[in-house]
């Protein structure tokens, strides 16, 4: 196995993420939206949050005319199932804000760029959740909108809403909510292993809270901190500190031990009444989009892992699937595209030190369908990069890649592999 290789080859092993430790920083985040884009190499970059990866046919219509008419005519799905808007124009900023306006993609202003939340996909449409999420979503974005206080947020913070099956459990998402078989709700933060059961209707509250207490905690510290792995004490003081916060608000809760979840998303298919497709590298072509919305009922769910679920209703699944898979999405489970990702690389960002999407596009048949996943990075920042095991492979300044392997949380860095025809075989290898 090539996993044995890459141990023999390696430099002893590095911590697997930025949040292992506590983090202070020097300036304010930077985190683009919409209302503040951010500069890149192919033009302005908005990141439009869609909170739950929830999107009317009419908010989806908006975002591909945005695209079409401001942007480089694509439409970028995120590791967060958000939206982003590429190569806009200078000076669109006004009109993308008021084309988000009506249509209710902006409900506060002062809180667009906070309203990250995940949600699992599937709930409420193929029967194997606890319960369906939506009333938790909805409540959670309001309550999110609406508090004052949740504007400090950081534009990285995560919230994630589990309906008990495990998938958005495991994206180590800074406050959780997952759904348990009693009936009630289990209230997580970052990976800590203990977590506070509470009552179904007082999830999302109990949700907001723990964010607010987070900021709390944050301004104590006296460090600037995004995330709740990057505080300087343990988790678990945190949580205290939630549940005396839940105590004065009429909160019952009580302590319990936390269920781990999985990394991975919905296969491509038909699933329940929905279908499942994958998006090679997140990217959609407006066409690919719009093909989704004439298939989808009432609805778009944008996933963490990019894809998309359509809650269908009427047109023959076979039907709907084969033409989706004409326009380039993947609707096979054994796709190797599903196993592969990449940031935006060269020519899009100046950091890059490759054209990291053409390269893992040209690497597609070393892919395996059941090996570790790969992920392609143009710098050592790994933008994007996903939770769970994968091999790294990622721009070295000097040319060629580096490969490294992240396995149960420890990575392990191989030496350069400069020889396209070496790289070629080491991924083979990996995967297979």
């Amino acid at each position: 196995m090539m996993v044995g290789m890459l141990a023999a080859m390696s430099t002893p092993a590095l911590r697997s993420s930025p949040q292992a430790t506590a983090v202070s920083r020097d300036r304010g985040d930077a985190c683009p939206g919409t209302l503040r884009l951010h500069a890149a190499d192919d033009g302005a970059l908005a990141r439009v949050r869609v909170p739950g990866g929830v999107l009317t046919l009419r908010q989806a219509e908006v975002l591909a005319d945005a695209a079409e008419r401001l942007g480089d005519g694509d439409l970028h799905l995120t590791s967060r199932g958000n939206v982003q808007l590429r190569g806009l124009a200078d000076g669109c900023g006004g009109e993308l804000t008021g084309l988000l306006d009506a249509a209710g993609m902006l409900p506060s202003h002062a809180h667009e760029r906070v309203r990250n939340i995940v949600a699992s996909p599937l709930s409420g449409l193929d029967g194997r959740g606890l319960l369906d999420v939506r009333p938790w979503l909805t409540a959670l974005d309001a309550a999110l909108c609406a508090s004052e206080a949740a504007r400090a947020l950081s534009g990285r913070f995560l919230f994630a809403l589990d309906d008990g099956r495990g998938d958005v459990a495991g994206l180590d998402a800074d406050v959780t909510v997952r759904a348990t078989p009693d009936g009630g709700a289990q209230l997580g933060l970052g990976m800590a292993g203990t977590a506070l059961h509470v009552a179904v209707e007082d999830a999302a509250r109990a949700a907001l809270v723990a964010g607010e207490t987070f900021l709390e905690a944050a301004r104590t510290s006296g460090a600037r901190v995004w995330r709740v792995e990057e505080l300087d004490r343990p988790v678990d003081e945190l949580l205290d500190a939630v549940g005396r916060r839940l105590t004065a608000e009429g909160i019952r809760h009580e302590p319990r031990t936390r269920e781990t979840g999985r990394t991975d998303g919905p296969p491509p298919g038909a699933l329940g009444t929905a279908l499942s497709v994958h998006v090679p590298l997140g990217r959609l072509t407006v066409r690919q989009w719009r093909e989704l919305t004439h298939t989808a009922a009432e609805e778009l769910r944008l996933t963490p892992w990019r894809g998309v679920v359509l809650p269908t209703q009427g047109t023959p699944a076979d039907e709907s699937l084969a033409r989706l898979a004409a326009t380039g999405l993947v609707t096979d489970p054994d796709s190797p595209w599903l196993r592969v990702g990449a940031c935006i690389g060269r020519p899009g960002c100046a950091k890059s030190q490759a054209d990291v999407r053409t390269d893992a596009a040209g690497a597609l048949g070393a892919v395996e369908p059941h090996g570790l996943p790969l992920y392609w990075s143009g710098c050592e920042r790994r933008c994007g990069h996903p939770r769970g095991d994968r091999v790294d492979v990622v721009a070295a300044p000097g040319g060629g890649y580096r490969l490294s392997t992240a396995v149960h949380g420890q990575e392990s860095r191989t030496t350069s592999m400069d020889d396209p025809a070496r790289l070629a075989t080491a991924l083979a290898a990996i995967t297979s």
